[in-house]
């Protein structure tokens, strides 16, 4: 007999084909395909586009000043904004959201900080969960 998790799924996708470095500021909406990795600042909306299975890897280095949609999300940046993210998100340690989160799958460090809610959508559409979070810490857990 054979224990441990169903099927655990992942990103699929892991090609990068693009790259906002750190030295550079982009105003206004950035539609990609594929791989996006966010080093710099984005003042403007981030999306996939339609129907196609994406990537955004947004550093600890990277923000963005809008909303953002993608297939899988890696975030360890700054989003002041919603994030839908089709398949599997990622939030890492230094993850800052400012905005309403959907979600089908994710995975949270410890450190993450949401402010806004989670809702996660159900692999057959049937009904959603929905988590309220705020950034306030109770003292007795704070470090």
């Amino acid at each position: 007999m054979f224990f441990g998790r169903k099927g655990k799924r992942t990103i699929e996708m892991t090609k990068l084909s693009s790259l906002v470095a750190d030295n550079l500021e982009i105003v206004g909406d950035v539609i990609f395909s594929a791989g996006l990795r966010v080093d710099g600042r984005i003042q403007g909306n981030v999306v996939n586009k339609e129907g196609e299975r994406s990537l955004l890897v947004l550093s600890e280095k990277g923000s963005i000043n809008g909303r953002v949609r993608a297939y899988d999300a890696v975030i360890n940046g700054v989003i002041e904004g919603d994030l839908e993210v089709d398949h599997f998100l990622e939030l890492q340690a230094n993850a800052r959201i400012s905005g309403n989160i959907i979600y089908r799958q994710l995975q949270m460090e410890c450190g993450a900080v949401v402010d806004g809610k989670l809702e996660k959508v159900a692999d057959g559409a049937s009904g959603a969960n929905v988590i309220e979070l705020t950034n306030s810490i109770p003292a007795s857990v704070a470090r």
